[in-house]
């Protein structure tokens, strides 16, 4: 296939000073792996790698804490310590040999904070548990309300308090930049502390933090205009939303696309539209998740605030992923589970599309002996395509 003919998943992409090779991107995917206090190891390195290897435009860390307390879980990554950026580095310096693209998504819990792995069983910690970990766990929010029944209160911030969160944010993006990453992500999604802000039912202040969409947007705001006057200018810069937060009458589409033109206007190059998550009752949220459920959150938010988006969600191929280009509908696709059900994603979503037969994309470790074998599997494709159809013809 012609460079003229080459599927949308497959065109390059520039982001500010940064070129992507192909619109495929794979999500942030906790691991609870870290080694040590919040470092990424050997497990950190085969997961993010395997993808450069399989094909990704860009692929992401996992949600990365910017203080200790602001864990997901107790074995999760973080930039808050300068003792984290060598072994970031590794991993950014092995993607980049690789050919892909490496961003990370910062975050703090908020009140989320401190819970077990999925395997585990994925529920709260007691704060009496978080305790004997020896670790300063603490859980914060704009209010004194928990994410669900089995989640403590957590501590309403102070207006100090703020303003430190903030400058974790900072000081976690500088650590970024030094461990080479090409982009951030700034976590405003799924329940974690920025969304809880914005929802109305997790932020009861009264304050000027509180009450108005204006006062319940602005941390968002401030910790998105923070950051992008320290990450360079060059380097895209990401935001993760949860489009709708799953309640009644709570952070909806339309609160999102009115907060995509504010972060645009500060600076903000891609919106990352994924949806639920505030509290525990909204984990089955009332939206069927059936294929691309997220697209048309992508979509409006995309044709509404004139931003550039990602579409996640239940994207399974490229002949799926492909259309919600060419329709418009975002202008990259990021995939998750699936990548890790086939790393190879990108690659296979390439063939789907009748792009990259020879295999010149793949790493040149792989790609010949591919090449070599192909006319045999040809050949033996059309041996059971024949075979199947004397079969059938003699029903």
């Amino acid at each position: 296939m012609t460079a003229s003919h080459r599927p949308r998943l497959f065109e390059p992409l520039q982001i500010r000073g940064l070129e992507l090779k192909n619109r495929v991107v794979i999500s942030p995917m906790c691991q609870h792996s870290a080694e040590g206090r919040g470092r990424p190891g050997a497990w950190h390195l085969v997961h993010l790698s395997k993808f450069a290897l399989g094909g990704a435009g860009l692929i992401f860390v996992e949600s990365t804490a910017v203080d200790p307390g602001a864990r997901i879980g107790v074995r999760d990554v973080g930039l808050w310590s300068d003792e984290q950026v060598a072994p970031f580095k590794a991993i950014v310096d092995f993607v980049h040999e690789n050919g892909a693209a490496i961003g990370v998504q910062l975050a703090h819990a908020g009140r989320k904070a401190g819970s077990q792995a999925l395997w585990e069983g994925g529920r709260a910690l007691t704060m009496e548990q978080l305790h004997a970990t020896g670790e300063p766990w603490r859980r914060v929010g704009p209010s004194a309300v928990a994410a669900g029944p089995e989640w403590s209160v957590p501590e309403a911030l102070t207006p100090d308090g703020i303003a430190e969160i903030r400058q974790m944010f900072v000081a976690a993006t500088e650590r970024a930049d030094r461990a080479g990453f090409d982009v951030v992500e700034l976590h405003f999604g799924h329940g974690y502390l920025i969304a809880s802000f914005l929802s109305p039912h997790s932020n009861r202040r009264d304050d000027e933090y509180g009450g108005s969409r204006e006062n319940r947007m602005r941390l968002a705001l401030e910790v998105a205009r923070d950051v992008r006057a320290r990450w360079p200018q060059e380097k895209p810069l990401f935001v993760r939303i949860s489009a709708v937060d799953g309640t009644e009458d709570g952070w909806g589409l339309d609160d999102s696309v009115v907060l995509a033109r504010e972060l645009k206007a500060i600076g903000v190059d891609v919106f990352d539209c994924s949806s639920g998550g505030l509290s525990d009752e909204t984990r089955n949220m009332n939206v069927p998740r059936g294929l691309g459920f997220q697209v048309p959150f992508s979509e409006r938010i995309r044709r509404e605030a004139d931003v550039m988006t990602q579409a996640v969600g239940v994207i399974l191929d490229g002949p799926q992923a492909e259309a919600i280009l060419q329709e418009g509908r975002a202008d990259l696709i990021a995939v998750g589970r699936q990548a890790l059900y086939d790393p190879y994603w990108a690659h296979h979503a390439a063939h789907a599309l009748g792009h990259d037969l020879r295999f010149e994309g793949w790493p040149t470790q792989h790609g010949p002996w591919l090449a070599k074998r192909a006319p045999l599997m040809e050949k033996l494709q059309s041996m059971d395509n024949s075979a199947g159809r004397l079969a059938g013809a003699g029903r």
